[in-house]
């Protein structure tokens, strides 16, 4: 089984990154266009077949914060280890790039994504209460400090 990430092609492949979008979260948590055009996106390729999908916000306090903006695997491939890789990919990439600190957030309801960070040394570093809306519900803010 081949695994790589590979870069959204921009404009090319917006369409396809809107569609996978729209299959992996609900309608009120998915990006607009103009948001995804703002992103450095990437996508998580197995044998050939796109299974997953994250992003960061580009800029990020003069280096110090990346934000990753989502993380996303299509319904049929979770629960075989997907998410761990993607994971380990996002904190290597950011190592690389010599971020201080990862940060992200999550529904309060997705423990799956919030343990898997756990894992992988993130902190709790706040909760904001109607952050999500559709269904409504709090926000949980994490980062993982790298240096």
């Amino acid at each position: 089984m081949k695994t790589e990430f590979r870069k959204v092609a921009m404009p090319k492949e917006l369409r396809s990154l809107m569609a996978f979008d729209r299959q992996v979260f609900p309608a009120a948590d998915c990006f607009d266009a103009d948001y995804w055009r703002e992103c450095d996106a990437w996508w998580l390729v197995v044998s050939g077949v796109r299974v997953g999908c994250c992003a960061f916000e580009k800029g990020g306090e003069a280096r110090r914060s990346l934000y990753i903006s989502t993380t996303g695997i299509l319904p049929k491939y979770r629960g075989m280890g997907f998410g761990q890789l993607m994971k380990a990919w996002q904190v290597a990439y950011a190592r690389r790039l010599g971020y201080r600190r990862l940060v992200t957030n999550t529904r309060k309801s997705n423990a799956a994504m919030i343990a898997l960070n756990e894992r992988f040394g993130f902190c709790i570093a706040r909760t904001t209460p109607g952050y999500y809306e559709e269904p409504a519900e709090e926000a949980v803010f994490m980062e993982l400090k790298l240096k």
